[in-house]
């Protein structure tokens, strides 16, 4: 029975060519999307599952207010980790990070360095916490002893060649060199330390000693025992603070910290799954750039959308095309046939078209997956040897069938052969009709709400680009670790300020890009107590530090080199000014500490008020900041005049080259800087439009198959109307006009969805563009004219065909 039912769903395919190419295309488009967003989705919510026990890590994070300033931190003081491990037996081991940034790395034996982008100090007990086999040395010693260092196995071929350097020594910044304990398996790509392949050890740098409970610079995790509750334990941190934290703020503001949260200040700390911090962490000083779990919904439902566009477009033609089938039905129900086998037969179709387009999807994604992985940044692995992966797309090929089949089946099978043969029957019911319009309705609420989604992503990108940012990023050359010029990098400066494209430089660690923070509490002088503290970030910059930035003063002035008095001076911005409350601050004093420890203290006076700009985020508030003159050779930043770009970063090459031998040159554009802080939206905009792009191809191949069949049932009424002098114009709108109306509906309905959606995405945005009408009748209009334009060809053809031709036609 199975093999006379696969012959003649053989058959019945093959003869209706047209019909079968427009389902298995559509269908098997939908699925190869479908595919695809579900790897990325995979991908994203397997991040950290690799370690052991990753049920029982977990982050510590703050959340601090304090001086007018808002901050959500991924890290924690340096006594905090093993004071919990000494205090709580609920807790089995502790580890903490300490970003040291990016350094220029060699072997102790050669002079040519190398940058690595991710280095950090690690306590000795990483690999008691996080399972990272090595492949050399000891887990439980290898970053015991100062001055040792543990790499992962790509970084040790890079420098020796071989993943067995044990004993050998790397030169750090050129200064300290640190004797290889440990090689370790490079960290998975799905991990939020994805980066890191260099582990100084802790006990290197004397910060880790500081005891400063407020100082927050330290990753911390905790790996807890078996049976412990995270969110029960989470209480204990409010003994720490009253133990061990209500101690340091008595001593540095002379307030408890019962005072502190009276006046609306706060310090807390709580615990976040490591396998949560991937999606839904976005932090200052995370270690890694983070994915987003939102869009993990929405492509999620993306993908959804895309298979049930697929499934509406099999269940439309295959209802339309009903009185095609309506006598074969006839004919086998007089033949004696029960329903259950025409249903059989027909479910066996579509399984059968499922199974085809399934075939073509996995080609489709299959060859589509390096693209879309430049698409979206992944190195995914398309899972040809696992065998959950085909079961399930085994059944997923089974499910859709029989879901996108079991309408036209059961609505098929329904017909009474006496009617049929009688041609009595009404093949094109009210029911079928409803639901096929609905069905076209949904496809389009679905494209509509895409559209729109695009082009309010565009558009904020676009907002992005053009917004007034307080200085200027154009034409902005960014040498990167000028460190490696030692003391030759004033010369340096002078030296490309020679070039003709060059108009002016500046010497500094700090760039208005989103980067690290510098964050420091001052107080008016004479007045520390805890409600006149200000939180700000604090930038150490050069003389020339505003002019190149072109940023503008709200009042006094920048800092002057005519002006020895500078050394102790302080330009804040606007957004500092307002939480000091000074009526006009040029001339009052503030004071800071150097240090963790709270000894070093300096007194500043304000000479100038900065206007606001923007050095974070567009998705946050300008905080407040503070520049102060102080030696900072992380970069040299050159504004060049607009000429020939890469002439000059060869000029500027050739005399790095010249004056630091050995040493990588590393630039960037600083246009190109701001804009990475915003690629994930930019990939997610270039992700829409590709999904968008896709669903409205799908739904207008099942909307071109409706107007063929709408045009081939209504061939007399057509003819009959041109013999009465109807032009093509007229035929045309009235084979239309039933599509536009059922997209004028969708409109209606995807609008107010696609709103609630865009302005959700847009409340991340401190800053960000309105949601006006003009966008949502855009987008209305653009689904207009794509039905039209699939609609108009069948209609045409229709339109132009020979009366004669029609009126004989059966």
């Amino acid at each position: 029975m199975l093999k006379n039912y696969l012959k003649i769903a053989w058959r019945n395919l093959r003869k209706h060519k047209f019909y079968t190419f427009l389902n298995i295309f559509g269908l098997s488009l939908g699925l190869a999307s479908c595919l695809l967003i579900t790897l990325y989705v995979v991908d994203e919510l397997s991040y950290d599952r690799a370690f052991a026990n990753a049920d029982r890590i977990f982050r510590i994070n703050a959340d601090i207010r304090f001086g007018g300033a808002d901050m959500a931190l991924a890290v924690a003081p340096d006594p905090l980790a093993f004071t919990l491990k000494k205090d709580y037996p609920q807790i089995e081991q502790v580890v903490r990070m300490r970003e040291n940034g990016s350094q220029l790395v060699r072997r102790a034996d050669a002079t040519d360095n190398l940058k690595e982008e991710h280095v950090f100090f690690a306590d000795s007990t990483f690999f008691k916490v996080f399972s990272v086999p090595l492949l050399q040395g000891d887990p439980n010693t290898a970053l015991r002893n100062p001055q040792t260092v543990v790499i992962s196995e790509t970084d040790a071929r890079k420098y020796f060649g071989d993943t067995n350097p044990m004993g050998k020594a790397l030169m750090v910044d050129n200064s300290a060199a640190y004797t290889i304990t440990g090689v370790m398996r490079d960290i998975p790509a799905q991990s939020h330390m994805r980066d890191v392949n260099m582990l100084l050890s802790m006990s290197s740098t004397e910060e880790s000693r500081s005891n400063a409970w407020g100082s927050h610079n330290f990753n911390t995790y905790i790996l807890f025992r078996e049976g412990v509750n995270a969110k029960q334990f989470e209480q204990h941190f409010e003994t720490v603070l009253q133990k061990y934290t209500s101690k340091w703020i008595q001593s540095f503001l002379g307030s408890t910290l019962e005072e502190v949260r009276k006046s609306g200040n706060y310090l807390v700390y709580t615990l976040m799954p490591l396998a949560d911090i991937h999606l839904h962490s976005d932090r200052t000083a995370e270690i890694n750039a983070n994915g987003n779990i939102q869009y993990v919904y929405i492509f999620g439902v993306v993908a959804v959308f895309l298979l049930a566009i697929a499934c509406v477009n099999f269940m439309n033609l295959a209802t339309a095309r009903s009185a095609n089938r309506a006598k074969e039905v006839g004919v086998r129900k007089a033949l004696g046939s029960e329903r259950s086998s025409l249903v059989s037969q027909f479910l066996t179709e579509s399984i059968m078209l499922s199974f085809l387009s399934l075939a073509l999807a996995i080609l489709i994604a299959y060859i589509a997956l390096p693209l879309f992985n430049s698409l979206a940044s992944k190195q995914i692995q398309f899972p040809i040897a696992n065998a959950w992966f085909w079961s399930v797309l085994l059944l997923t090929g089974g499910i859709v069938g029989v879901l996108a089949g079991s309408y036209p089946a059961f609505f098929l099978s329904a017909f009474q052969p006496l009617k049929v043969l009688k041609n009595t029957i009404e093949l094109e019911g009210r029911g079928s009709g409803y639901l096929r319009n609905a069905l076209v309705v949904f496809q389009f609420v679905i494209s509509v709400m895409l559209i729109v989604g695009t082009g309010v992503i565009y558009r904020q990108l676009n907002y992005i680009q053009t917004k007034k940012l307080g200085f200027n990023k154009d034409q902005m050359l960014i040498v990167n670790d000028a460190y490696a010029l030692d003391n030759q990098v004033k010369a340096f400066k002078e030296q490309v300020l020679q070039l003709p494209n060059v108009e002016s430089a500046t010497v500094t660690s700090f760039l208005p890009t989103p980067s690290s923070r510098t964050d420091h509490t001052f107080f008016p002088v004479g007045q520390m107590q805890q409600d006149k503290g200000l939180n700000m970030q604090k930038w150490s910059v050069d003389y020339d530090f505003a002019k190149t930035m072109q940023l503008q003063m709200a009042s006094g002035r920048a800092f002057d080199e005519s002006f020895p008095s500078d050394s102790t001076g302080i330009v804040i911005n606007e957004a500092a000014a307002k939480v000091l409350g000074y009526p006009d601050p040029i001339g009052k004093k503030i004071f800071g500490y150097e240090d963790a420890a709270l000894t070093k203290r300096v007194d500043y006076t304000i000479i100038g008020v900065v206007k606001n700009f923007h050095f974070e985020s567009l998705r946050k508030n300008i905080g407040a900041l503070s520049l102060i003159l102080y030696k900072s050779s992380g970069s040299v930043v050159f504004r060049m005049k607009g000429g020939d770009a890469p002439r000059t970063v060869e000029q500027v090459a050739a005399l790095w080259k010249k004056m630091a031998p050995g040493q990588p040159f590393n630039y960037r554009f600083m246009d190109q800087d701001f804009d990475n802080v915003y690629r994930s939206e930019q990939r997610v905009g270039e992700i829409f439009i590709t999904f968008a792009t896709i669903s409205i191809l799908i739904g207008c191949l099942g909307l071109f198959g409706l107007s063929a069949f709408t045009a081939e049932r209504r061939t007399k009424e057509i003819g009959v109307r041109k013999v009465l002098g109807a032009s093509v114009g007229n035929i045309v709108a009235l084979l239309s006009k039933e599509f536009i109306k059922l997209i004028i509906v969708a409109i209606l309905i995807g609008s107010p969805i696609a709103w609630f959606g865009m302005n959700h995405w847009l409340s991340d945005f401190a800053y960000h563009v309105d949601l006006a009408w003009w966008m949502f009748a855009a987008a209305g209009l653009l689904a207009i004219v794509i039905a039209l334009l699939t609609v108009s060809f069948q209609s045409v053809k229709a339109a132009l065909m020979n009366p004669v031709k029609s009126l004989k036609s059966e």
